[in-house]
């Protein structure tokens, strides 16, 4: 049998992206709409984002990223685990966004420190 683990409860890539700022001491504005939205930073806490600084735009909406056969919304109903296992969902997707962030701030520190101190690290971009 196949179930959902899901949290019942659907959020959008905005928030997403706003949950991450603010593990990093960033509050964002957004403006525009559709293909034309962009966040701007509004205020920034230099202590832990050093190198960020208010009116940066740190998100583009790229739609090279568009997914032709994407659906309008997606969400999980996870009534079955729950029904059939006892399954509950415990970590809540601002605690995912936060161990995410946390887990790439410490490779961007790690990064930065062998930059320091003259080594050469590649920076891996999409293309």
């Amino acid at each position: 049998e196949d179930y959902v683990i899901a949290t019942g409860k659907q959020y959008a890539v905005r928030d997403f992206v706003k949950w991450s700022a603010a593990e990093l001491g960033v509050k964002l504005a957004f403006s525009g709409n559709g293909t034309e939205e962009i966040a701007t930073v509004a205020a920034v806490n230099s202590n832990r984002a050093p190198s960020v600084r208010c009116g940066d735009v740190v998100m583009r909406v790229d739609p090279r990223y568009f997914r032709p056969a994407e659906v309008e919304t997606l969400l999980g109903d996870p009534s079955k685990a729950k029904k059939q296992l006892g399954w509950t969902p415990t970590i809540t997707p601002q605690d995912i966004c936060a161990e995410m962030v946390a887990a790439d701030l410490k490779i961007a520190q790690r990064h930065a420190l062998l930059r320091e101190h003259g080594m050469d690290v590649p920076v891996a971009l999409e293309a």
